[in-house]
């Protein structure tokens, strides 16, 4: 029997589903090809869920396994673990939110790679728990050669991330990367080669790592701490600072909770663009405004459960 989702999860997933489902008419409407496109995925689901597993299907879909196929087994996984769903909705609102490149929800949920990858993770790793260790390989594998991050399917992921890019990150199996943390391109969270067990990065709450950063050991990277671009970190690095350099040594302690694009490491980014400045809101308001602007009222076709 599923545990029930606590409301308030619920109500996120809602509010995400008739955001996109509105922006995605908007899209179809300005774009011929894009509404084709949009048919056969999200404006053709009913759920949230359903919409989820037909994109990530036809993102990681081969020769050797059709994406209907793909598809059962995503939403199979989806519908059976409803806080994989919640997870994608809160780490669309996290990409809206930090990337000044992203002007809607259905933009990221269309277009990135790294957004997708995390996704089907996160399904790999309930098979992983549930001892069918090697699907959850083959599916891990499709992810990282159709689209970059390769993401061992024990490693443990929170909600709320932000893998910008995604090309070339490596997550190793006992790594551990809590809630509303940034990753970069290129960043490895790796062993050192010297240990077995227990061997990979802790990546606190709030941490953003820069790009080309590697991060080797069973070490931890505290909560908003973070670490500058091609930095080899080897140590802990206490909550709330920043360590950069080869080897990554700390050069600074800034106040605990700071994530604003103006505080930011490696990325070229030194202040938010005008219109970022609404990208604090809370998903609701995200839902009203988009649903607003789209010039019709927010869609309901489907229950989102």
């Amino acid at each position: 029997m599923l545990t029930p989702s606590p409301p308030d999860d619920r109500a996120l997933r809602c509010q995400i589903w008739t955001t996109l489902r509105s922006e995605a008419r908007s899209m179809a409407e300005a774009d011929p090809f894009l509404a084709g496109v949009l048919s056969r995925t999200l404006l053709a689901a009913v759920t949230l869920q359903d919409a989820l597993a037909r994109r990530l299907a036809t993102a990681i879909a081969s020769e050797e396994c059709p994406a209907d196929d793909i598809c059962a087994l995503l939403l199979g996984g989806l519908e059976t673990h409803p806080s994989i769903v919640t997870a994608a909705a809160r780490d669309l609102v996290a990409v809206y939110r930090s990337d000044p490149t992203c002007p809607t929800l259905i933009h990221a949920f269309l277009n990135y790679k790294a957004f997708h990858a995390v996704q089907v993770h996160r399904i790999a790793h309930t098979l992983w728990n549930d001892d069918r260790r090697e699907l959850a390989a083959w599916l891990s594998n499709r992810a990282s050669a159709a689209l970059g991050p390769d993401i061992h399917p024990a490693a443990r992921l929170g909600a709320g991330l932000v893998l910008d890019h995604g090309s070339g990150i490596v997550i190793g199996e006992t790594a551990i990367v809590e809630d509303n943390v940034t990753i970069l391109q290129n960043v490895t969270l790796g062993g050192t080669g010297k240990t077995l067990g227990d061997r990979h990065p802790k990546v606190r709450e709030g941490a953003m790592i820069g790009a080309g950063a590697v991060v080797l050991g069973n070490i931890e990277i505290g909560p908003y701490s973070k670490i500058g671009a091609g930095s080899v970190v080897l140590k802990d690095v206490p909550s709330g600072h920043t360590a950069v350099g080869v080897p990554a040594r700390g050069v600074r302690h800034h106040r605990p909770g700071v994530t604003e694009a103006t505080d930011r490491i490696g990325e070229g980014r030194s202040h938010p663009r005008p219109e970022q400045a609404d990208r604090s809101l809370g998903s609701a308001e995200i839902g009203r405004r988009t649903a607003t602007a789209a010039g019709h009222a927010a869609p309901n076709k489907g229950n989102e459960t």
